[in-house]
């Protein structure tokens, strides 16, 4: 492995950290409905844990009010009970056909606690950044101490490692600070 493919290889994992990163902050409510809410959500579906998404339509009639049409009726009480055992703090509301979930307003104490697990969530994400730039640059190592590049080789590649860990973990804050700002909105 060249010191090319193994920078293109470390940039490629640590856009994906990003992208996982950003993945877990569309989780946290904002006070808006949002069909990501649900993301992490399985249903138990005929024996099998299916993701929520699979399984139902998710839409958003208004601001406040996420709605779940399941393409299956009959796995309605799987869904409301799945919600109800998730960890997103919300009552699920079935009617028969649909259920619904009435998103109430967070109050300040709230929003702050979702800030401080965006914090968790960002500081996992640039854990991530940083363990993929620990494996780079042992990589770049091994080719030094392998005589397959040199001193100098190796310094530059190490380098370039550092500049996109600091420019990845620019952007999980960036991210980060983003959410901050969704969340404490009112």
């Amino acid at each position: 492995m060249s010191v090319d493919e193994i920078l293109l290889e470390t940039e490629d994992q640590m856009q994906k950290s990003i992208e996982a990163t950003q993945r877990n902050f569309n989780t946290i409510r904002t006070g808006r409905a949002n069909a990501s809410l649900l993301d992490r959500i399985e249903v138990d579906y005929y024996g099998a844990a299916t993701p929520l998404k699979t399984i139902a339509n998710i839409s958003t009639p208004d601001a406040s009010t996420l709605m779940i049409q399941p393409f299956d009726a009959s796995s309605l009480t799987n869904i409301e009970k799945a919600i109800s055992m998730s960890d997103v703090g919300l009552t699920p509301n079935n009617d028969g056909k649909v259920v619904r979930l009435n998103i109430p307003p967070l109050t300040s104490e709230r929003r702050k606690e979702f800030v401080k697990t965006a914090g968790k969530i960002a500081e996992e994400g640039r854990v991530s950044i940083r363990n993929h730039r620990r494996s780079a640059i042992d990589a770049v190592k091994k080719l030094e101490k392998a005589s397959d590049i040199s001193e100098d080789e190796s310094r530059d590649a190490q380098d370039e490692i550092q500049r996109l860990t600091d420019q990845y973990t620019a952007k999980v804050d960036d991210a980060l600070a983003a959410k901050e700002k969704d969340i404490m909105t009112v």
